[in-house]
C-alpha cells in the first residue's frame, strides 16, 4: 500500500513480519490493542536462517496457538555430530522439529490475521528516528511503541555497530537438496551437525521432503576454499557422510548466502517505547538451535510488557 507523505500515526508499530513480529501481532490482536505490522516482502519468502525449532520453541508456539503438526508432522529426536572421522550420537531431551522458514512464517502470519492483526506488506523501512519510521516511498509513520522485529537486517537509526560483525565475519550459506528415498529415510528423525575449522553445517529433512543443508562459516575459511560450491565439495571430501549429500545437490541448485552475521552481539542499553526483538536484541550462534525460540519468546514477552506498561516500557 502506498502512503502519502503525511505522517500516519498508530499506537504500536511492528517492523518485520518474521516470527518475532508475528508473535507480537498475535498477542496484541488477542488483547484487542491497536497496532500495525509492516513487512517489506509482498510474498512470504524462505529466509535462510531458522530451519530448526527446539522443544522449547515448540512450547512457545503452543502459547501462540500454533500446533506443531501445522509446520511438520515429523519430529526430530536424535542428533549426530561429525568431526573429521569421528561421529557421536545422542538423543534430544525432547522431540524437536525442522521446518522451512516459508512454512513457519506463513503459518504465524496466518494466525495473526485470524486473530484480527493489522498487517501491511510491501512496505520497506529506510530509517527510524525519534519514534518515527520513514518508508521507501517517503511516508512517515509515528508510533509511541515501536517493536523492532527486522531480524538480521539493519535500518538506519537503529543499526548495530559495524564492529558487531568482528574482524573475520561469519556468513550463512544454505542449499536445498531433494534426496533419493533411501537417503531421506536415513536422515528422517534426526539432525546432523558437521564441525570443521571455522564453521559448521547442519542437515535435516523439512516438511516438503527436501533436506536443508545450512552452514555458518567465517569469511576467511570461505575465501581459502574459493566459492560456496568449492567449500561444500572440500568438506564433502573430508567427511564422507556429508560427501554423499553434497553429491546429491542438483547441478542447477541455488546456493543462498547472507553476509556479516553478528554472532555474539547483544543490545546492552534500552530506550523507552522501543522493543528490540530476536536478532535485533541479540544474535545467538545458530549451532545452539534457539534463534527462532528467542525471536518468538521475545516477541511474546514484549507484547505482554506493552499490555501492562504501555509505551513506557521497552528494551
Amino acid at each position: 500500500m502506498r502512503r502519502t507523505a503525511a505522517v500516519t500515526a498508530t499506537r504500536a508499530l511492528i517492523v518485520g513480519g518474521g516470527p518475532a513480529g508475528a508473535a507480537v501481532a498475535i498477542e496484541l490482536a488477542r488483547a484487542g490493542l491497536p497496532h500495525l505490522l509492516i513487512e517489506r516482502s509482498r510474498e512470504t519468502g524462505d529466509a535462510l536462517c531458522g530451519g530448526f525449532l527446539s522443544w522449547r520453541t515448540l512450547d512457545t508456539l503452543a502459547r501462540l496457538g500454533i500446533d506443531p503438526d501445522q509446520l511438520n508432522p515429523a519430529r526430530t529426536t536424535t542428533v549426530r555430530i561429525f568431526a573429521g572421522s569421528h561421529v557421536a550420537h545422542a538423543a534430544l531431551p525432547r522431540p524437536a522439529l525442522s521446518v522451512s522458514r516459508r512454512r513457519l512464517d506463513t503459518v504465524l502470519l496466518a494466525a495473526a490475521v485470524a486473530q484480527g492483526a493489522a498487517i501491511e506488506r510491501g512496505v520497506t523501512v529506510r530509517a527510524i528516528e525519534d519514534g518515527q519510521v520513514r518508508t521507501a516511498d517517503g511516508a512517515v509513520i509515528a508510533a509511541p511503541a515501536l517493536f523492532l522485529a527486522n531480524g538480521k537486517s539493519d535500518v538506519r537509526g537503529t543499526a548495530r555497530p559495524a564492529s558487531a560483525r568482528g574482524t573475520d565475519p561469519t556468513l550463512g550459506i544454505r542449499v536445498r537438496i531433494m534426496p533419493p528415498p533411501a537417503m531421506a529415510r536415513a536422515l528422517a528423525g534426526q539432525i546432523d551437525l558437521y564441525l570443521f575449522d571455522r564453521g559448521y553445517a547442519g542437515l535435516a529433512m523439512q516438511e516438503d521432503g527436501s533436506a536443508n543443508l545450512c552452514m555458518a562459516v567465517h569469511r576467511s575459511r570461505l575465501q581459502e576454499a574459493g566459492t560456496p560450491a568449492d567449500l561444500l565439495a572440500e568438506l564433502g571430501r573430508a567427511m564422507p557422510v556429508l560427501g554423499e549429500w553434497v553429491a546429491a545437490i542438483a547441478p542447477d541448485a541455488t546456493i543462498d548466502a547472507i553476509a556479516n552475521v553478528p554472532y555474539g552481539w547483544r543490545q546492552t542499553t534500552g530506550q523507552a517505547g522501543q522493543y528490540r526483538l530476536g536478532d535485533q536484541a541479540g544474535v545467538i550462534p545458530s549451532l545452539a538451535g534457539e534463534g527462532m525460540g528467542i525471536a518468538l519468546a521475545s516477541g511474546l514477552a514484549a507484547a505482554r510488557a506493552y499490555r501492562t506498561d504501555g509505551a513506557g516500557g521497552g528494551s
